[in-house]
């Protein structure tokens, strides 16, 4: 099929990646140098898979910034373009997104459009009827720096059942994926939405619990690990995705909780907005034992959320560092992919040795062999050494 896909985003380039393999592909992305870069087969961001496929597999992709271009051939479109939460409106912005169904009414008005991007619960019928366009919603499960592994080995597929293409939507989905045991569920668009939306607060409950826990043992002097790995063993909890952190952050979690919290606001409900405040909680915790030791330069190593990753959107580290400053203390950052000196405000150093001389204490969501010399400066959360 001639497959449109909009935004090269995590989402975007994992899907295009994913559908190329079998099937002729275009990438609309506003970028010129993202565009310039996969045209190259060089993958613009940062995630092991992306990387192989660009150097070793047959792809029949071509990126461009034009979007008559983009659409002219297109049989159906999958549409990734980003949608951050506003806190003054307490929603996602959708501008970027509707601007996208904008020229797809202009240029291709008769093809099925499938959206990828996270949006209010309720967005999809509504945007159905505004554009009269065969609109329809299949959430993304994928993570920050594992977006195309988590496509090609996905733990479910789910695409609203609105078209008489929303068949057709997941099979390419699953047509590219290795596992072909894939659980498919079509379901009506709202509920589509609403399964994305509890998914990811979920998931920031969890990391949120876990974190509480750690707190508690970090103030009462208690072994983490041994609490969590006790706690764990019980099968109905499990083993998985408990490591302590300085608090969720990235892509989703943050604006996904928020998005969920403010669906509930005429609900009853007191567990949706307690995720969200647990994680302010959390930062404040982390900024006050950081403050205990009175440091006069903190040095904060690495931005990003997760070791090998290149994004630190919304990273929870930036809330720490946004108390530190509160209180006068000076902080510097090591972070080898900002290509500056400066990151809002905040001197960069590129050269380990001398971050690490420089300052008094070292910050770092995640643990590295590179901090393993300095380690009685380290402050980290991270037990378990994983992601």
């Amino acid at each position: 099929m001639n497959i449109t896909v909009v935004g090269m985003g995590y989402v975007g380039l994992a899907n295009a990646l994913l559908f190329a393999q079998n099937n002729k592909v275009t990438a609309l992305e506003i970028l010129e140098e993202r565009v310039e870069m996969i045209n190259n087969r060089v993958s613009p961001l940062e995630d092991k898979e992306m990387i192989e496929f660009f150097a070793n597999k047959e792809l029949d992709l071509t990126a461009t910034s034009n979007a008559e271009e983009a659409y002219k051939d297109a049989e159906i479109i999958f549409v990734a373009a980003p949608t951050d939460y506003d806190d003054e409106t307490n929603s996602f912005d959708t501008d970027a997104l509707e601007s996208v169904l904008t020229d797809i009414k202009k240029y291709a008005s008769e093809v099925t459009v499938v959206l990828k991007s996270t949006v209010p619960i309720g967005y999809t019928k509504g945007v159905r009827e505004e554009f009269g366009l065969d609109i329809i919603f299949s959430p993304e499960f994928l993570r920050e720096g594992k977006a195309l592994y988590d496509n090609l080995h996905p733990s479910r597929i789910i695409v609203s059942n609105e078209s008489p293409n929303s068949q057709k939507a997941a099979d390419l989905l699953k047509q590219g994926a290795v596992d072909a045991d894939t659980n498919v569920l079509l379901m009506n668009n709202t509920e589509a939405e609403a399964v994305k939306l509890f998914s990811n607060t979920y998931l920031a409950l969890r990391i949120s619990y876990f974190n509480e826990l750690d707190t508690y043992a970090e103030v009462k002097g208690l072994d983490t690990q041994q609490i969590i790995e006790g706690v764990g063993l019980d099968p109905r909890i499990g083993g998985h995705y408990n490591n302590p952190s300085f608090g969720y952050g990235g892509y989703c979690l943050p604006k996904d909780s928020k998005q969920l919290s403010a669906n509930f606001k005429d609900i009853p409900n007191e567990l949706m907005g307690a995720i969200v405040k647990s994680n302010d909680t959390r930062k404040d915790h982390i900024a006050s034992e950081i403050l205990k030791r009175e440091p006069k330069v903190v040095g904060v190593y690495r931005l990003t959320m997760k070791s090998n990753s290149d994004n630190f959107r919304q990273s929870a580290i930036l809330g720490i560092i946004e108390r530190l400053t509160a209180e006068n203390v000076e902080v510097v950052v090591y972070e080898p992919t900002i290509a500056g000196d400066s990151f809002e405000g905040m001197n960069v150093i590129k050269d380990f040795d001398e971050f690490s001389n420089k300052v008094d204490v070292i910050i770092a969501n995640r643990e590295s062999e590179e901090l393993h010399s300095v380690s009685d400066k380290v402050y980290t959360r991270d037990v378990f050494n994983n992601n």
